[in-house]
């Protein structure tokens, strides 16, 4: 999954982009548990499954959640 299409789920999701980290990196939040996660901003590349778990877990939401949108 590519940083614009896990993006845009995101934010169907109802999470929000809250800042630029440092380098090519940003931080999301999900308001409706207060939770935080950075994000790696590369392109075309597609985030490692790894990451991309950590993401969701960080932000308090499931795989499932994340296909459904």
């Amino acid at each position: 999954m590519t940083y614009r299409v896990l993006t845009r789920k995101l934010r169907r999701l109802g999470c929000e982009f809250l800042r630029q980290a440092p380098g090519s990196h940003e931080i999301w939040w999900n308001p409706q548990n207060r939770s935080f996660t950075t994000i790696p901003h590369h392109a075309d590349k597609d985030i490692p499954q790894g990451t991309l778990a950590a993401i969701l877990r960080d932000l308090g939401l499931t795989r499932e959640e994340l296909d459904e949108v």
